[in-house]
């Protein structure tokens, strides 16, 4: 097989199953794992695929935002034990952000109706935290986009800029050792950085599939984060790499 047919079959198959290993490229060509790597190296120059740690990931994963529906089905068991572990750094009057992630939603669900302030830009959030009748919620306001049910844009960064709370509960598309945090669309990832700044803590809720991933927009370096709440999915090179950068990390297990 001539190596620019193979690379075009690479390209298909990660589009196919959104993201793939080497080392099973390599089974599939019957070629060693560094000419993979090397393949993968001139893919990604192309902008046809992203590479992650061990493998690669489809560009057209994170080309668009899912819609609220869709990433309310993906990885359930993962984000609701995220999310019960992140309600355990929340304290009575502490003021908060939610982001409009479907973890932030479940943290919404699983937060106890005490005294405490949530600023959210989410409107699931919003209607979730308004049966608690000792939940402040403040809503950015904004620029609605309908595949995620929250705002963005000017108005929900001014909105934001009103306000300082202790801590940032949020959510993304890709965490990546060199790159840091990034989203699928801009606009979020403008608002998410913005939620970070006005911010004692950021607390990141993401799933294992995450990590080695780049998504379009950048949010932040993942020096700007204290704290990382991840399932027991999380291969062990991103593990290593985030506790020698002195992020906290805590793993939770699923049922």
């Amino acid at each position: 097989m001539l190596v620019a047919e193979r690379q075009r079959k690479i390209v298909d198959i990660v589009n196919e199953r959104l993201s793939i290993r080497v080392s099973e490229l390599s089974k599939i060509f019957k070629v060693t794992e560094e000419t993979i790597r090397r393949d993968l190296e001139k893919l990604e120059k192309e902008n046809q695929l992203t590479r992650s740690h061990g493998g690669a990931v489809s560009i057209e994963k994170y080309e668009h935002e899912p819609s609220y529906s869709e990433r309310e089905i993906t990885n359930v068991a993962e984000k609701k034990a995220i999310a019960e572990e992140a309600v355990q750094y929340i304290r009575q009057g502490d003021q908060i952000i939610l982001d409009a992630s479907s973890t932030a939603w479940y943290v919404a669900k699983e937060l106890p109706d005490i005294p405490l302030t949530v600023v959210t830009n989410s409107i699931k959030v919003a209607i979730e935290l308004s049966k608690k009748d000792q939940v402040k919620v403040i809503s950015t306001g904004g620029q609605l986009l309908s595949s995620s049910l929250s705002y963005v844009g000017p108005l929900a960064e001014r909105s934001l800029g009103l306000y300082h709370v202790n801590k940032a509960f949020l959510s993304c598309k890709g965490v990546h050792l060199e790159s840091g945090l990034s989203d699928s669309n801009e606009l979020q990832a403008l608002l998410k950085g913005k939620m970070m700044q006005i911010a004692d803590e950021t607390i990141m809720m993401v799933d294992s599939s995450k990590f080695g991933a780049r998504a379009f927009s950048q949010i932040s370096l993942l020096s700007d984060v204290d704290t990382i709440i991840t399932d027991s999915k999380i291969d062990q090179f991103s593990r290593r790499q985030l506790e020698e950068n002195n992020i906290k990390l805590k793993i939770v297990t699923t049922n």
